[in-house]
């Protein structure tokens, strides 16, 4: 039987990226996504992709998509924690703390809720066991200028990548995390234009196909669960990461 996963801001960026590759190598698909019109085009598109549209920061509409999950496969094999978002680059006394508090709601809180419900279903089911992939970022251990708030959602994040992955040993629950730099995304389009660097100028980046991103998860996710890549940073290469700044 196909193999199943659950992947979030599945239907755009990275998420498409990423879901469409599992697709096309025979796993069955949870898309989930706030903007249910989007999700429901990308499920209606590939025969073994399911529509469960909800918000990543409400608990109770993630419950109910793993529910409808577990119900419709009997089984829920991974989760790809994908969704998020970024704020525009401003030193620390520009960013609005309404602005950072979404942020955190998004990145931090709504990957937390979406965990929390991969955990319960994998705990409980048979056989017991399943894999939590968590969307990290290079920003998780070395900042770019004026991300103070995704910086510190991406930290938090390595934080609750190496909790799942030690409360998840009894369940046989593993957990990782995926760092990304310059995935050429909608979001990081901006790149090719010219960005802030630290020293204050502007500088195109160079940027890397984002299947490059699709095929490290699903690298991640094939793994049996006796084996577990802990953390992987894939980038473009030539970007300004090591000594960045």
């Amino acid at each position: 039987m196909s193999k199943t996963i659950i992947i979030t801001g599945g239907a755009r960026g990275i998420g498409k990226a990423t879901a469409e590759q599992f697709l096309a190598e025979g796993w069955r698909v949870g898309i989930v996504g706030r903007t249910e019109a989007n999700v429901a085009e990308m499920a209606d598109s590939h025969e073994n992709a399911l529509a469960l549209p909800a918000d990543v920061t409400d608990h109770r509409q993630i419950d109910a998509a793993f529910a409808r999950a577990f119900d419709t496969w009997g089984r829920i094999d991974a989760l790809f924690n994908n969704a998020g978002v970024s704020l525009k680059g401003a030193t620390p006394d520009e960013i609005d703390v309404d602005d950072w508090r979404q942020l955190f709601d998004i990145n931090v809180t709504g990957s937390f809720i979406c965990a929390r419900a991969a955990f319960a279903t994998m705990r409980k089911q048979d056989p017991q066991g399943g894999r939590i992939i968590n969307n990290g970022s290079v920003s998780a251990y070395v900042p770019r200028w004026g991300s103070a708030a995704y910086t510190a959602s991406k930290h938090a994040i390595t934080g609750l990548t190496r909790s799942l992955s030690l409360d998840g040993r009894p369940f046989n629950i593993a957990c990782g995390q995926i760092d990304i730099g310059n995935a050429l995304t909608d979001m990081v389009q901006a790149m090719t234009q010219g960005v802030p660097q630290a020293d204050g100028h502007i500088e195109v980046e160079p940027v890397m196909d984002v299947k490059h991103v699709a095929d490290s998860v699903l690298h991640m996710a094939s793994l049996p669960l006796g084996a577990n890549v802990q953390f992987m940073t894939v980038m473009a290469s030539a970007m300004p990461y090591i000594g960045r700044g």
